[in-house]
């Protein structure tokens, strides 16, 4: 395939399924599996990391205004009923720091496990199974309240069930992420908002982490060196850039809509048969 082609494609792949709860690791590897690009070449890892990074660039210049507000407001928030210990810019770094620390105590087993096709099935067809009950259990209650009235506990639980997506390739962070606020007692929602606040801090260290790792230690990495940087390798880089970050843009302002009208089940059954598929290619 003709390398802007594939840049393109994997940009929006990556744009497409960073938000949604449907595991956009997964996603990247089966379609780097399936296209045969070699998952041990310098320049493809670094290749996933620089699209990430587009992804991650749309949240906080989407969610601008809301971020202004939170600092504007610090520590009393919004309803002047905010200490420093319970305001959301707090409860975001609380919940990330219960993500970020299990996470660096097994990151032994999330490099082992990284690029497993079952392990990505399972952790699909698992993730689609509990998200689809939960959200047809708690989905339509009616939840009053926002992002402002998030407890300190609901924030650590939401933190901790974060810890799944890296452990389990597969399961998705935001899909850990919304289905720990609704069974929190968070509306759909509300669930949401968080979670896209909290992917903000935890994706910065998360490919930072990465990053870093790839340029202290190449060898480990698969790079011998050559990493393409002349002009054409940086205008690949380029154009996954910045697809990844119109596509995340567009998807972030879709789903923000989407669910204030639906629930998340129409993703549960998207997970269990991307599940179901990828285990019957990894086991044929």
């Amino acid at each position: 395939m003709n390398d802007y082609l594939l840049s393109f494609l994997l940009g929006v792949i990556e744009g497409l399924t960073e938000y949604l709860p449907v595991s956009s690791t997964a996603h990247l590897r089966i379609t780097e599996a399936l296209l045969g690009i070699d998952l041990s070449d310098g320049y493809w890892k670094m290749f996933s990391i620089v699209i990430q990074l587009g992804a991650i660039l749309c949240l906080p210049i989407y969610f601008h205004r809301r971020i202004k507000e939170f600092l504007v407001t610090f520590p009393k928030g919004i309803r002047g009923d905010r200490t420093p210990l319970t305001h959301p810019l707090t409860l975001t770094l609380l919940a990330f720091v219960c993500t970020a620390v299990p996470s660096l105590l097994v990151s032994k087993i999330i490099g082992k496990h990284l690029e497993s096709l079952p392990i990505m099935g399972a952790s699909l067809i698992a993730g689609g199974v509990i998200m689809w009950v939960v959200d047809a259990r708690y989905g339509n209650l009616p939840r009053p309240g926002d992002v402002e009235s998030i407890t300190p506990a609901q924030a650590v639980w939401i933190g901790l069930m974060q810890t799944l997506a890296p452990v389990f390739p597969g399961t998705s962070r935001s899909m850990a992420t919304i289905t720990a606020g609704e069974l929190a007692g968070l509306s759909r929602t509300t669930a949401l908002e968080f979670s896209f606040l909290l992917s903000i801090p935890t994706m910065v260290a998360a490919t930072g982490y990465d990053l870093l790792k790839f340029i202290r230690h190449p060898e480990e990495s698969g790079n011998s060196g050559a990493l393409h940087f002349d002009a054409h390798g940086i205008t690949i880089l380029a154009i996954g850039f910045a697809v990844s970050f119109f596509v995340a843009w567009g998807v972030v302002a879709w789903f923000m809509h989407w669910v204030r009208k639906h629930g998340f089940v129409p993703f549960a059954i998207y997970r269990l048969f991307a599940g179901a598929a990828v285990l019957a290619w990894a086991w044929k």
